[in-house]
């Protein structure tokens, strides 16, 4: 089922008791965030604050909290019926005939049978604001006691690329400055960046920022796309229904028509501004840097709209189930580049960035290692601190199993290997800004052309005979 907008999610979600509904007055100055955090942490349910001092609107927060949550609202009973409908469209053949062609066409068609479309009217712009638009209207959280003011943290970023025309979708955090400025924290390696780069000093970059929308449409903000591959085109696959645009009121992008509320305005390129701190997904607060301001042309927003935001901090919190969609819906792709590869996780601890396991089918000497650098090789995955190589029996997800297999398989000499390249933006570890260095670790199975001459031993397994009966009779033993 795909939702038509964050709404009707949200009704969903009350249906089925996975919403809380908080009636009494809250602050958005910390004490949201502080609940929304203790609640985060345990997997709680998703949030609705319904009076928030200084705004009419209310506030949702992790919305998207949960697996279970995550697979709603994206509409599938399992995140991996995604990659497996990826993987379907990318078992396709090259074609001798034209029997063959015509055969291929419902799979070639599902992978665009959804574009964007554009209407003329949408709700998202139920109430236009263009004379003297205000941030202040809107309940933008302070979600730690040093961030240097309030962030917008979920909002969809959206621009264009002035030499191709190509739109992207970003997930950048937005510092608010006054009731029409904002600080735009695009890092270096992102798409919008590259965008900005490509304008002019003094050039007026628009853009537009959209908060709530249909799930799916909020969901591919967040994922690392290929700047040749339209986030609204990815999302309408997703839902299995196009994504609905409308036109901007003063700029000339488009925007979600059934987002709850659009700020547009203009990057004025070469005017710059120190944004930050802000308490990050690290765990720790970023340091000040300077980024580009936004100037604010316009608000729209529905009549009744709910503002959809999140908070991050130390993990685990809401946007870890963001991460693992991603982890799931990218997995078919990369196995199509690395096919050694089985399965992959991107544990919660690692931050995206800083730690992946994966397992792979390994069948010759360096095989790990040659994965390990095919890895950081691929897009966002250049970011990786460290890669860590299992056997393909290894269940990747176990993190005991995983701690258990590097502590044991590996000859920290032999089996830890380094390079250097892009860092992350937030990795504060290394040295320098936006490199530093990487580890892999290959935890498999040694072969002796790996310089490991002994014998290597069996992993302790019970018969399957003895599994079954024991099974069988367990009733029996009164345990």
């Amino acid at each position: 089922m795909a939702f038509r907008n964050l709404q009707e999610f949200v009704e969903e979600l009350e249906r089925r008791g996975e919403l809380k509904h908080i009636r009494v007055p809250v602050d958005s100055h910390l004490e949201i965030a502080e609940i929304a955090d203790r609640v985060m942490k345990t997997g709680g349910p998703a949030l609705l604050f319904e009076q928030v001092k200084g705004s009419a609107f209310p506030v949702a927060i992790n919305l998207f909290g949960t697996k279970k949550r995550m697979e709603l609202a994206l509409g599938v009973g399992d995140l991996n019926e995604i990659p497996a409908r990826i993987e379907k469209l990318l078992e396709i053949p090259n074609p001798t005939g034209l029997v063959e062609k015509l055969s291929l066409l419902p799979k070639l068609a599902e992978m665009a049978q959804f574009p964007p479309r554009v209407v003329s009217r949408a709700p998202c712009q139920e109430v236009v604001i263009k004379d003297r638009p205000s941030l202040g209207m809107l309940p933008i959280l302070q979600c730690w006691p040093k961030d240097a003011g309030r962030y917008i943290t979920l909002g969809a970023t959206i621009t264009r690329n002035k030499a191709t025309a190509k739109r992207n979708v970003g997930l950048y955090r937005l510092q608010v400055v006054d009731d029409r400025t904002l600080l735009m924290h695009w890092q270096l390696h992102k798409d919008g960046a590259e965008h900005w780069r490509g304008y002019a000093k003094g050039e007026k970059m628009p853009v537009a920022i959209a908060l709530g929308g249909d799930p799916a449409s909020v969901y591919v903000a967040s994922a690392p796309l290929p700047p040749e591959i339209d986030e609204y085109l990815f999302a309408g696959f997703l839902r299995k229904e196009p994504v609905e645009l409308v036109k901007g009121v003063s700029v000339e992008l488009e925007v979600p028509a059934q987002a709850e509320i659009v700020i547009e305005g203009y990057v004025q390129v070469g005017e710059l501004q120190e944004e930050g701190p802000f308490g990050d997904h690290t765990g720790y607060y970023s340091l000040p840097e300077p980024y580009p301001v936004c100037h604010v042309t316009a608000i729209t927003h529905r009549r009744n709209p709910v503002y959809l935001t999140t908070i991050v901090g130390k993990p685990p919190m809401e946007d870890v189930w963001l991460g693992k969609t991603t982890e799931r819906v990218f997995l078919p792709i990369i196995r199509k580049l690395v096919p050694e590869i089985i399965d992959m996780n991107f544990p919660a601890a690692g931050i995206f960035n800083n730690a992946v396991i994966v397992s792979i089918k390994k069948s010759y000497p360096g095989q790990a290692r040659k994965a390990v650098h095919a890895l950081w090789g691929l897009g966002q995955l250049m970011f990786t601190k460290v890669i860590v190589v299992v056997d393909d029996w290894v269940d990747v997800h176990s993190l005991s199993e995983v701690a258990w297999l590097a502590f044991m398989n590996i000859d920290p000499q032999r089996d830890c290997f380094f390079t250097e390249g892009p860092v992350d933006t937030l990795n504060h570890a290394s040295p320098q800004w936006n490199y530093g260095s990487k580890m892999g670790i290959d935890a498999t199975r040694k072969l002796p052309e790996e310089g490991h001459p002994r014998p290597w031993p069996e992993p302790i397994v019970m018969s399957p005979q003895v599994q079954e009966l024991v099974t069988r009779r367990w009733s029996e033993y009164n345990l």
